[in-house]
């Protein structure tokens, strides 16, 4: 079931596949190597242990990991259904099973299933909504499930177990039920998801209520405020998404899902507002969200220092997910802008090349040498100054690994008119428009290591239709279209072509990838005076592993009047190192004497690569001369 009143539908799991490339080699290694390596630590951490304590009685003695570990143990299950309907496998899916009869066996008869509440010497039920993230469990426990229902097992033992248990959810939190909502938003879009795949309304009903309660003061605060859980003010008030960062987008998602089902245009006019000023003044240059490390949250306007950026790589996914329910929603090409933004320069960051370490916080700025994590214990998250095999909260690898399996869903969409592409990676799409237009497409391209999208028609149909490509809104100058022949400038947005297509048909959309400077909005107060340099969608940084005698990229200058260039390969700039003043008393009457020697080109990796070379400093906005 697609959203009901959406400008554009999603197209199913097995429509789009992605061949090769930047998406199906990450595909792959998630696969191969993501896949297997959080299973492993969430059995050997005992998260998923827990769920066999709590069917032998050993809990609450034997229960290992934080209040929210069981959302952990559904984040892998949703990757691995979402896998399995990319790929099937005999192994994989005999894995899938052992896990969801552990989960099972550990559900309670009313349906109730949390491992961390409500038996002896444990805290009650939703005793805790502020931060016992119970509701928050049950959210990813459905969207686990929705996976499975949506990849061709619409009556999974996983699809009953979550059914059993979100209706416990609505008897416990129904209009005569508790009044409460939890303190970590998550549940709401996952009720909606389960309504789509189930068409119970009941489901739909309870996240209604959840969305409307919440901003009531229902919850009691706590230390960092009820901003902290967006629960300062009513959804339809807030100017901007504020608190911390993850709870902000997952409940917009849930927000916008809702809008889109109950036909709510003031609810999605609202989150609209809030994402269009989130975007504008409280976003990193790489798509990331979230700039305070103490409550994991947005800050105020253009607060968005580099070195001390949090940009958390949940926060990157759920951006993903909301700017794509905002794609559906209206059909505006800047949602896939972000979309591409963040899934190349957060969500790409955060796994290393092997598939077995994470980045949990993605900084622009490393000033020091990060220290080697140990690779049997579990990092504190913030702490972790290089990419960690795991972590004591560990709910990105996990959030990594469902996003890099459905990554397919973000390609492309449909509506009665045609398809329309808004990610690019080589692979197939393929969609039966109304009157029974087949309608299949091979892509083939090399992005974003070079600009060239290539998409050939391979159906026959006398009747037309129109396929749709975007434009991305850094492509301003020098992207062309080739159809029929015939080529034409295009600018950024959406550019449609309509016409009866015939089978070998191309159309080649030509995008300006050369490097480039970017500038900081001057009121973003921590990057004045500097410049970054974006190759295509990809933001680069310079590490100092590339800067032999260097102790630290902070004593490089770039020469702005010398664009950034492409040499054997790589992108250089054009810097001159300096040495600092000698140390004393930082403020002065006049500015300090800079001396800058020679200039010299400096090569610059793709920020998603960093750190993959050994500890290294490392710079997105680079000072200039």
């Amino acid at each position: 079931m697609v959203p009901s009143r959406a400008r554009l539908r999603p197209l199913g799991t097995g429509d789009v596949r992605l061949v090769g490339g930047h998406w199906g080699e990450f595909q792959e290694r998630n696969r191969s190597a993501v896949l297997p390596h959080v299973e492993h630590w969430v059995e050997r951490t005992g998260w998923l242990g827990n769920f066999d304590a709590a069917r032998a009685g050993g809990l609450p003695a034997d229960r290992r990991g934080r209040e929210f570990s069981d959302s952990e143990v559904y984040k892998l299950l949703e990757a691995m259904a979402w896998e399995l309907g990319r790929a099937p496998d005999p192994e994989l899916e005999a894995r899938f099973h052992a896990i969801v009869a552990r989960v099972a066996a550990a559900q309670e008869p009313d349906g109730y299933l949390n491992t961390r509440f409500g038996r002896p010497g444990q805290g009650p039920r939703w005793s805790d909504l502020e931060m016992g993230h119970e509701l928050y469990c049950v959210g990813h426990l459905l969207q686990a499930a929705v996976a499975r229902a949506r990849t061709g097992h619409p009556d999974d033992p996983l699809v009953r177990v979550a059914r059993r248990a979100a209706d416990l959810v609505c008897a416990e939190f129904g209009p005569d039920g508790r009044a409460g909502v939890d303190g970590h938003p998550e549940v709401e879009s996952a009720l909606v998801e389960l309504y789509r795949v189930t068409g119970e309304r009941r489901y739909l009903e309870q996240a209604g209520l959840f969305v409307e309660r919440r901003g009531h003061h229902v919850l009691d605060e706590v230390e960092f405020g009820r901003e902290y859980f967006q629960d300062d003010v009513p959804a339809r008030e807030a100017p901007a998404f504020r608190g911390h960062a993850v709870r902000s987008v997952y409940l917009a998602a849930g927000q916008v899902d809702l809008a889109d089902e109950t036909g709510d245009d003031g609810l999605l006019a609202a989150v609209v507002r809030q994402w269009r000023h989130t975007v504008s003044a409280r976003t990193y240059l790489t798509g990331g969200m979230g700039s305070r490390h103490q409550d994991e949250a947005f800050a105020e306007d253009f607060a968005l220092p580099p070195d001390r950026a949090y940009s958390e790589t949940c926060a990157g996914v759920g951006s993903v997910m909301l700017a794509w329910r905002l794609l559906l929603a209206e059909g505006d090409p800047v949602y896939a802008d972000l979309i591409e933004r963040t899934l190349f320069n957060v969500v790409s960051t955060s796994p290393a090349a092997d598939g077995r370490a994470f980045f949990y916080a993605n900084t622009l700025h490393r000033r020091e040498l990060g220290a080697v994590p140990d690779a049997d214990e579990p990092s504190p998250r913030a702490s972790s100054s290089l990419r960690a095999p795991w972590f004591e909260v560990s709910c990105c690898p996990t959030n990594l690994a469902r996003t890099l399996a459905s990554l397919a869903a973000y390609v492309a969409t449909a509506d009665d008119e045609g398809v329309q592409l808004h990610q690019y990676a080589g692979g197939t799409v393929e969609q039966e428009l109304p009157g029974g237009r087949a309608v299949r497409l091979v892509v083939a391209t090399g992005y974003p290591a070079d600009g060239e999208v290539r998409v050939r028609v391979d159906s026959d149909d006398e009747r037309p239709w129109t396929l749709t490509l975007r434009v991305p809104g850094w492509a301003v100058d020098g992207a062309t279209l080739t159809v029929g022949g015939t080529t034409r400038p295009v600018g950024p947005g959406a550019v449609a072509e309509r016409r009866s297509w015939r089978r070998g048909d191309e159309v080649v959309l030509r995008l300006p990838v050369a490097p480039r400077f970017t500038h900081p909005d001057p009121r973003i107060d921590a990057v004045r005076g500097c410049v970054a340099v974006e190759q295509g969608p990809l933001v680069l940084a310079v590490e100092s592993v590339d800067v032999p005698g260097l102790d630290t990229v902070d004593h490089l200058r770039v020469d702005p009047s010398a664009p950034p260039r492409a040499v054997d390969g790589r992108v250089v700039v054009r810097c001159a190192r300096v040495t600092p003043p000698e140390p004393g008393w930082p403020y002065r009457a006049a500015p300090p004497p800079v001396e800058a020697r020679g200039f010299e080109d400096v090569p610059l990796v793709p920020y998603y690569t960093w750190a993959n070379r050994g500890p290294s400093t490392m710079r997105v906005w680079l000072p200039v001369v």
